[in-house]
């Protein structure tokens, strides 16, 4: 069976080497409020503890979570027991969803209370990266806000390893990777207005993690053409991509991806 092992690629410039793919984890813990053009079921501590090691054994080691992921966090924090080393954990700050409704704080105050609140549900004493979760007002956060510096202090305490951004707007992003490690950029068949970025990060070596790279499930082609390698073959044509965040539960769909990338890269 493929599987990623020999196309790991640099997460920008932390050192850290990474899975081209990496495993989205909303559905572990939040089944509101989300935006897929299926319902599912969040998957119970077995099912989890199999997607995981069916993930690893593919090759996957980047998990991407958020205290906006209902009881993601937590759960990862006792399903990773014994295993937390062999993983790469990206999370977030600024978005709390509460009674399916999202809010936003952007404030030093809030930023490190949500980072050692991660910390905390995770189970672990560093997180190797986190994002700031954007309300979209890109530039309002990031100029206005507290939240950047307040990342690069805890980054500078050893809680964090890196630290960056997931917007919605070519020039957040673009200011993100001046100020910071990382965006988190919307590339797919559907929407590519943040190329620029992705460009730009790959001239300053930062790290670039797409999200919605399969139109979060709505990827829809002509007829015999497969929507999830077309996908891989315009993300992964880009310099600057470290890794595309996928967040499925679907053990079938998760060995197809992993197949579908690996022959594409290898």
């Amino acid at each position: 069976m493929l599987s990623l092992h020999d196309v790991y690629r640099p997460l920008g410039n932390t050192g850290l080497q990474v899975s081209p793919l990496g495993l989205g984890t909303v559905k572990l813990g939040r089944d509101q409020g989300v935006k897929y053009p299926d319902g599912f079921t969040i998957p119970d501590d077995q099912q989890a503890l199999n997607l995981l090691a069916q993930a690893r054994d593919l090759g996957i080691n980047l998990l991407d979570t958020a205290p906006a992921y209902g009881i993601s966090e937590e759960r990862l924090g006792y399903l990773l027991k014994g295993q937390r080393h062999e993983w790469i954990i990206v999370s977030k700050v600024g978005e709390e969803f509460n009674n399916n409704l999202s809010s936003f704080d952007f404030s030093a105050t809030h930023t490190r209370f949500s980072v050692e609140r991660s910390l905390q549900r995770l189970n672990t004493d560093f997180i190797e990266m986190v994002l700031v979760h954007s309300d979209g007002n890109d530039m309002a956060v990031l100029q206005q806000e507290e939240v950047y510096h307040t990342l690069a202090l805890l980054k500078q305490e050893g809680k964090i390893g890196s630290f960056g951004f997931s917007g919605k707007t070519v020039e957040g992003g673009l200011l993100a990777l001046e100020q910071g490690d990382a965006a988190m950029v919307t590339f797919n068949l559907q929407q590519q207005d943040e190329l620029q970025v992705i460009q730009r990060a790959a001239q300053q070596n930062k790290a670039i993690l797409i999200k919605k790279a399969l139109a979060s499930g709505h990827a829809c082609l002509a007829a015999g053409i497969d929507p999830v390698k077309a996908s891989f073959e315009l993300i992964f044509a880009q310099e600057g991509v470290s890794s595309a965040i996928i967040g499925t539960i679907n053990p079938t769909h998760l060995a197809s991806n992993v197949t579908t990338l690996a022959s594409l890269l290898k």
